[in-house]
This record gives structure tokens, sequence and C-alpha cells, in this order.
């Protein structure tokens, strides 16, 4: 098996075409062509949460798969939309939140939420690229996490966004060589930890950025001989990660995303 940093190297240095062959997978293309199909048929909020089909590929192409079951909360988040500072999608630390309530913002938009790209092409192709960091995975746990850092560090404002995905959190805790048993701690003193070696602006810089993940493949080759067989999607589900439970998880969410 290629290595951690080999296998990212080689879906990146030419992500169209990665992202490309995803697409044409055959079961992509079907899912892909019924959404288009049909979700601008979808006028209401309960019209999305009641067609299962099209709200699980939304919810996937978000990184929420996991959260599909919860529609009682989704439904929270979506009435309340993202223009008051004190609805749903704007006190979650978890940008894939306020990033789906965006996109399906039926409260601003009405029956046009759906007929937009943001809801359309724009679902699409993260449900692509979702797919492709999936596929990766079930050969490489590190590669997957390697992508899916690449992919959300821009969303990231405070060191509690880190803490709340725990994906991102053991790319972190890889790269910055922090004890997985830190996640014991109390959270002020985790962020202040990931802070104190971490610019956290150095991850809206693409060179930088690129040099942080590239360095999390090498480590995390070094520190699993890239023969692992954990799933990277249970640390993307709040899995394998020490101290990391359902109770910890919600008063993550719980956390604004102003906090430092």
């Amino acid at each position: 098996m290629l290595s951690t940093f080999a296998s990212y190297q080689a879906i990146t240095r030419n992500i169209t075409t990665s992202l490309a062959s995803t697409a044409a997978e055959p079961a992509v293309q079907n899912q892909t062509q019924y959404y288009l199909a049909n979700i601008g048929k979808v006028k209401t909020i309960d019209n999305f949460l009641n067609n299962y089909q099209l709200f699980s590929f939304a919810m996937k192409a978000f990184g929420l798969e996991s959260m599909t079951y919860a529609k009682g909360m989704i439904r929270q988040l979506l009435e309340g939309g993202i223009k008051d500072s004190k609805a749903l999608a704007n006190t979650l630390t978890d940008p894939r939140y306020k990033a789906l309530a965006t996109a399906f913002d039926f409260a601003d938009n009405g029956t046009s939420t759906t007929s937009a790209a943001a809801a359309t092409t724009d679902v699409v192709n993260q449900y692509v690229r979702q797919t492709l960091e999936d596929d990766a995975g079930n050969q490489n746990a590190g590669v997957r996490l390697a992508l899916y850092f690449q992919r959300m560090a821009p969303t990231i404002q405070t060191a509690y966004n880190i803490l709340a995905d725990p994906a991102l959190l053991k790319v972190a805790q890889t790269v910055l060589q922090i004890p997985p048993q830190s996640s014991l701690q109390d959270l002020s003193v985790q962020a202040q930890t990931i802070t104190s070696k971490l610019n956290l602006k150095d991850l809206q810089d693409p060179t930088k950025l690129s040099q942080f993940v590239q360095r999390f493949a090498v480590l995390y080759d070094m520190e699993n001989s890239t023969t692992t067989t954990q799933p990277a999607n249970a640390l993307l589900v709040g899995q394998g990660l020490p101290g990391i439970g359902v109770d910890l998880l919600t008063s993550l969410q719980g956390l604004k995303l102003g906090g430092n």
C-alpha cells in the first residue's frame, strides 16, 4: 500500500482529475442525477427532510452523514436561518452546520432556495469531494484525514473549531505533537495548548496549509506504518479518540464561534 504522504500527493497533485474520476463512478452518477432532477421540486423544509434520498445526499455533501437521523435538530437549524446572531447555525462551533443552513436558507429565500447554485451544483461538487475522501479513507485512514483537514481548514476560526471535530483534532494533535490523552483536560486548557503551538491564521495560507498537511501525512506514516485498519469514519463521527464521547461532543457543539 502506498504511504499516506504518497497517496495524498497523488490525489491532490491533480485534484480536478481525481474529482472527475470519482464523479464518473456509477453509484455517484446515479445519486447525482436523482438529486439534480428532484431537488428543485423541494419548496419547504418538510419537503426536504421527508425525502430521504435528497436529504441524505445533502447531509453527506456537508460531511454530516452521521447526523442524518437527527431531523429534529436539522429542522431547528434550517428554521432559524443564518441572519440572527442567536440562530442555531451561528451558535454551533462546527462550521459544517452553518454551511448547510446557508445552502438551504429556506428562512430567507423561501421556495427559491433549491433553485440556487448553492443548493444544486455546489452541493453536488461537495458530495463528489466527500465521496473522494471516503474512497481514499477505505484504503488509508490517514489520507482521508489529510484531505478532510485540507478542505476544512479555511473554516477554522478558533481552537474550539478544531476541538469540536475529532478528525481535525486528530490531525492537529499529530502535527503539533499533543498527546491524545490531553483530550481529557478542560476544554479551555486544550484550546490554549493548540493556540500556543499553532498560529491559526497560517491555515488560511495555502502554502502553509499544504506544508501542515504534508507534515501530518509523514508523521501519520511514522506512527502507523501505513498498515492501520482503523477507519477514518470512526474519527469523523467521534470515535477512536480518548475522552471524545457523545456528551463531550455535545458540549463542544454548543460553544460559540467567538470562543478563544
